[in-house]
């Protein structure tokens, strides 16, 4: 029997019962900063003990922000979230800038092993280059403003039926069979975020004007050139992202209109409407793959343990050690993540499930970040498990094609698993236009920072019907659809995070391709890739998991073909 209880580890630098607030930290920080390196030997050491305080601080952070999300009404948890952004990070950004400075300026930095640190140190001096002092209070303020969106959102809540239900669990009612229910929920919905849409346009309006100030005060004309350094996009630029936006309407968006025509077709209507495109055009209702979240975890261990029994053991020893808070509730903060626990060396799974089909597209997705987690738990140095989203979602995107052999263990019925898998294949599909529109879309509002909310909802709406506007007709609808870009939190909490799924999904079309023609070889390289972390360059790391890093129309109208035959080996 394996013991699932993680051991605590056992520090070698800081002391094991560390208390995290600046009195104690900063003696610590002396101690880094005047530091004698006499030798290569004495500088990696030096790293080491570096990367052991900032995994402590990474973990201590993450559970003020896990508890934070998990009750967003509590202000407790509130304030001690705000304590670390307001009073810890603020002191400690500008010691972690001089510990950057100290580590490039070492007179042995050139007999480290070039093969090893090539990455990490790329990423150090572009951190370096970008940084400024008089950014940190602006993190600050960012960060907390944020928070608004996060309390905004979890305090969401409709009546249906004279039912409470959060807009996670309401949105069920949108593949309801009978069109007068979904359009009822559907507008119940919208007419709730409407209610928030001017607070929530003040507070967007409040970040763009916070995050241009820190692209001029790094010496950049917008905070999109920013963020392109900060972000660390080595590998591809703004002019490649204008061309995946364009190979998209191309070869995306041309099959996913087929689609809407079969779709209207099927439910016997001239046009769609929003409220007509996630309800099972078999006319059976919405799928229902578990019951609460405790079967949700369950059947996904089972799952994973089918795929191989390593990931199966991953899941049950985050099951062992209460690492998933999985069902929606009134207060708990929008969407979902997996969120590592640097120290540790597992990670936390939040999510709002209500019992719906893409609940067990997300809990794969997250599994999959988990799995990434688990696998880059003992590398080295803690900044080599700091992956770009390009690879993180690599991981997870990949997870959500390769689990569904296993999916049998979700549906009885194998009517139900062939619907379930052909809504997978199409939403595979549908996430590619809404990433480059949410993505364009950032593009613009950064570019135009002096905009206002109005001119922000006219521009949406003009990207948006670019890539088919959801393939719906918007007909007396119009603030309804010029207010869609609120309910994605990564355009208010992680600003330009969004092209990373458009181009992973591409990555994991492929590794499931190769899954296909080869299970057991596919699923090493997967893991072979992710085991890596951040130690080798994205295209090398794409290239170990046996795919290419590109995203070229030629490359993308491959993949969508593939797909495309994949779905019709369903009808």
């Amino acid at each position: 029997m394996i013991d699932l209880i993680i051991p605590k580890k056992t520090r070698t630098y800081i002391p094991q019962e560390l208390e995290i607030k600046w009195d104690t930290l900063s003696p610590i920080l002396d101690e880094l900063l005047n530091r004698t390196i006499n030798d290569v030997t004495e500088l990696e050491h030096w790293l080491k003990d570096k990367s052991e305080l900032e995994a402590a601080l990474e973990e201590d952070f993450a559970w003020r922000y896990i508890k934070m999300s998990c009750d967003t009404a509590n202000e407790e948890l509130v304030s001690s979230f705000q304590y670390f952004a307001t009073e810890i990070e603020p002191k400690i950004s500008p010691v972690g800038n001089l510990l950057n400075k100290k580590f490039v300026e070492s007179p042995f930095i050139d007999e480290l092993d070039k093969d090893k640190y090539f990455v990490y140190l790329r990423a150090v001096k572009k951190a370096l280059e970008i940084y400024r002092e008089e950014n940190v209070e602006l993190f600050t303020k960012i960060q907390v403003t944020q928070q608004k969106y996060q309390a905004a959102s979890g305090a969401m809540s409709v009546t249906i039926n004279g039912q409470e239900y959060t807009l996670v669990q309401a949105s069920n009612f949108i593949k309801d069979v009978n069109r007068q229910v979904r359009q009822q929920a559907w507008e119940t919905i919208q007419q709730r975020r409407l209610v928030d849409k001017d607070n929530l346009n003040i507070i967007f309006d409040e970040l763009v004007k916070m995050r241009h100030q820190v692209a001029l005060n790094a010496g950049f004309e917008n905070y999109r050139d920013y963020m392109f350094q900060a972000l660390g996009r080595f590998d591809y630029d703004v002019k490649d992202c204008y061309d995946f936006h364009e190979a998209i309407e191309n070869e995306i968006v041309p099959i996913l209109k087929e689609q809407a025509a079969k779709r209207a077709e099927a439910l016997g209507l001239e046009v769609l409407k929003p409220w007509d495109t996630e309800v099972d055009i078999s006319g059976k209702p919405a799928l229902k793959p578990f019951h609460n979240g405790e079967e949700l975890i369950e059947k996904s261990i089972a799952a994973f343990n089918a795929i191989d029994p390593k990931l199966g053991q991953m899941l049950s020893i985050m099951k062992a050690n209460n690492l998933f808070d999985v069902e929606s509730r009134k207060g708990k903060a929008p969407g979902g993540y997996n969120y590592p626990l640097a120290e540790t060396g597992a990670p936390f799974i939040f999510m709002n499930s209500a019992g719906s089909m893409r609940d067990l597209t997300t809990m794969v997705h997250e599994g999959g970040h988990a799995v990434h987690t688990f696998l880059t738990a003992n590398l080295e140095l803690n900044d080599f498990k700091h992956c770009p989203s390009e690879v993180a979602e690599l991981a997870s995107m990949s997870m959500e094609l390769i689990s569904m052999d296993q999916w049998h263990i979700y549906f009885d019925n194998a009517e139900d698993l062939v619907r379930a898998k052909k809504e997978q294949l199409i939403d595979v599909l549908k996430t590619l236009p809404w990433v480059a529109v949410i993505d364009q879309f950032q593009h613009w509002i950064y570019t135009n920072p002096s905009h206002n909310a109005a001119d922000r909802e006219e521009a949406f709406k003009q990207i948006y019907s670019t890539f088919g506007a959801g393939f719906a007709n918007w007909d007396g609808l119009e603030n309804e659809f010029g207010n869609l870009w609120q309910k994605q939190l990564h355009v208010f909490e992680l600003p330009f995070y969004y092209i990373e799924y458009g181009i992973a999904q591409l990555g994991a079309i492929a590794i499931w391709k190769n899954y296909k023609e080869n299970p057991e070889k596919a699923i090493q390289q997967y893991l072979d890739a992710l085991s890596l972390g951040y130690t080798k360059p994205m295209n090398e790391i794409y290239e170990t998991a046996g795919i290419k890093f590109d995203f070229s129309s030629s490359y993308i109208k491959e993949l969508a073909l593939f797909v495309k035959n994949e779905l019709n080996k369903l009808d």
